[in-house]
């Protein structure tokens, strides 16, 4: 069943209703006007308290958005020696990168829910840098070549690699496609104070999405050598070349294409290729798939802390609360083609 967004509403009445509250009490002149700021910053904090950061959708019943681990994000191969991959209809929310040999690797986040069986898990990038530290987030990994290592552990990155807890080889695979973990078991390693990370990306209403122009199959091409194709149907994305296994797809609502800069990451890998930097910092266009529609823009982010802003020539930009697959697309070298 798809997801739908209905209670945004509700959240602003809530947020209204605090105001409101709190200005009744008030009494006039400076103190009004300063209680009112107070008033305003807690009811936001609370509109915030009640939606999850990785999707901006409502948290169910009694539960809260602070929960007592970092955001986990597993890096995940995706070329068809990972088929099946395990996990992706679980995970928030979806980056995908540009990795050597023209072809792209996950990373998947997890937050709300943590799932069991996770994988096939592979390295990190330096690219990782900018991905993961919008929410302070810990990376799950098979590990990363020692310039690598340095680089994440110089931006306070933590990660967890093979022989950490929950990690095992499955022997009906072949390495390094043969490496998993149960998430769960790994999650437990990152235990902390509940605290709710930031909002990854700007969250709105999907009524306030605009109209843009029809779109319902999108291509989003890295290289000569991948392509990440996409056709809107039922009320959400079906990735039509995905590696997830049957009934675990991502269930994504929206489609996030960010042209990037991508350079050199300083080293080879094991079978001579050049490893790519995506340099997740600066500017660019930004293209958002939702409900069949296309919408331009740019994205803007400070720098690899930073979250993701969008903007339009109206204005700033929100993405329609819900799953969303974000599309790091190379400007140079990469392509991005849709159809109605």
């Amino acid at each position: 069943m798809r997801r739908t967004t209905t209670s945004f509403g509700g959240r602003v009445a809530v947020v209204l209703a605090v105001a409101s509250l709190a200005l009744a009490g008030c009494g006039g002149g400076d103190d009004a006007s300063s209680d009112e700021k107070d008033a305003t910053k807690a009811s936001a904090a609370a509109v915030e308290q009640a939606t999850w950061p990785l999707t901006g959708l409502d948290v169910p019943g009694s539960q809260s958005a602070e929960q007592r681990h970092p955001v986990m994000v597993l890096k995940m191969d995706n070329t068809y020696a990972s088929a099946p991959q395990l996990g992706l209809g679980s995970a928030d929310l979806v980056v995908e990168e540009l990795v050597e040999g023209g072809m792209t690797r996950l990373a998947a986040f997890f937050y709300s829910q943590i799932p069991g069986t996770v994988g096939p898990v592979r390295s990190m990038r330096a690219s990782d840098i900018g991905i993961v530290s919008p929410v302070g987030a810990d990376v799950v990994t098979s590990g990363a070549a020692p310039i690598t290592i340095s680089r994440i552990k110089e931006a306070g990155i933590a990660y967890f690699a093979e022989g950490a807890k929950g990690f095992f080889r499955d022997s009906s695979r072949s390495a390094p496609y043969n490496l998993f973990t149960d998430l769960k078991a790994t999650t437990t390693l990152a235990q902390g104070p509940a605290e709710r990370p930031s909002d990854y990306l700007p969250w709105g209403e999907a009524k306030d999405f605009p109209s843009g122009q029809p779109a319902s199959t999108i291509s989003a091409s890295f290289s000569g050598a991948h392509t990440t194709d996409w056709v809107f149907r039922d009320g959400g994305y079906v990735n039509e070349n995905t590696y997830a296994a049957d009934g675990d797809e991502f269930p994504a609502d929206t489609i996030l294409v960010l042209r990037v800069q991508v350079g050199d990451a300083g080293y080879r890998d094991p079978a001579g290729n050049p490893v790519p930097e995506t340099k997740f910092e600066g500017s660019g266009e930004a293209m958002i798939f939702h409900d069949g529609r296309l919408v331009r823009g740019t994205w803007t982010k400070d720098d690899l802390e930073s979250p993701i802003e969008l903007s339009t020539k109206a204005g700033p930009l929100t993405v329609p609360a819900g799953h969303t697959w974000v599309e790091l697309v190379p400007s140079q070298g990469g392509d991005v083609t849709y159809a109605k």
